[in-house]
């Protein structure tokens, strides 16, 4: 892992081989965080942007803020999806046409797409390409996303736990029965504030006791959710 400062609040930094990289996601980025190794100087709560390098070039640019000053270091929470990172980091660039590598970073090359481009791309995008689709703050990026036939059920239960649902996608997720017979997908949609009542109620009693439970006890998205789970808790219908 090497760690090269770009400017006065910019760093990189490349992950030289995969195994470093996994063992990175599973210590901090799966967490939210990442190590940021460095002799220089890093005030505590600042804002930093960082360009992280994959094993295989890969690059994305994330916006981190220091928490914790370290031995070797600084800690940073970062902004998205750590796993989502981790799948596109792990994903090897592709040279272009003249043999080129890439200028742009997958990441940069996404974000720059105007709203129709990314609806055309999403519904076919690989899994590398899926992985920054589903940090867009586009609901109609997301439905979209739902079209592609490589979705992986993982993939669902992020989107099941977007901020960005809509009442057209938790729908769409539901009439979906790969999707929807998955209880890691119920219990994202059903703690998801942005899942229409009604939705929630109807997943209300596919799920198991210990889960209902949870709602009961102040989990749940709305009154009328709370109610219905206290209910079958107490032996109603």
């Amino acid at each position: 892992m090497k760690t090269t400062r770009t400017g006065p609040q910019a760093f990189t930094v490349a992950f030289e081989s995969e195994e470093e990289l996994l063992e990175e996601h599973r210590t901090a980025l799966a967490m939210g965080g990442i190590r940021l190794p460095t002799a220089e100087k890093v005030a505590l709560f600042s804002a930093v942007a960082l360009t992280l390098r994959g094993p295989f070039g890969v690059e994305m640019m994330v916006k981190g803020t220091v928490v914790a000053p370290l031995p070797d270091g600084v800690a940073l929470s970062v902004e998205g999806s750590g796993d989502a990172l981790l799948e596109a980091l792990l994903a090897r660039s592709s040279p272009e046409p003249d043999g080129g590598e890439k200028d742009q970073s997958l990441w940069d090359r996404i974000r720059g797409l105007s709203r129709m481009e990314k609806i055309l791309l999403v519904a076919k995008a690989e899994r590398n390409e899926r992985a920054i689709f589903l940090q867009d703050n586009d609901p109609q990026v997301l439905y979209s996303l739902l079209k592609n036939p490589r979705l992986t059920v993982d993939e669902v239960v992020r989107v099941a736990k977007s901020a960005y649902l809509t009442y057209q996608i938790a729908e769409l997720i539901l009439k979906t029965n790969l999707w929807s017979a998955s209880l890691d997908v119920r219990v994202a949609l059903v703690h998801n504030p942005k899942t229409p009542p009604a939705f929630a109620l109807r997943i209300l009693p596919t799920l198991p006791e210990a889960e209902v439970k949870t709602i009961a006890r102040g989990a749940a998205t709305s009154m009328a959710l709370k109610q219905a789970a206290l209910k079958r808790l107490h032996g109603g219908a």
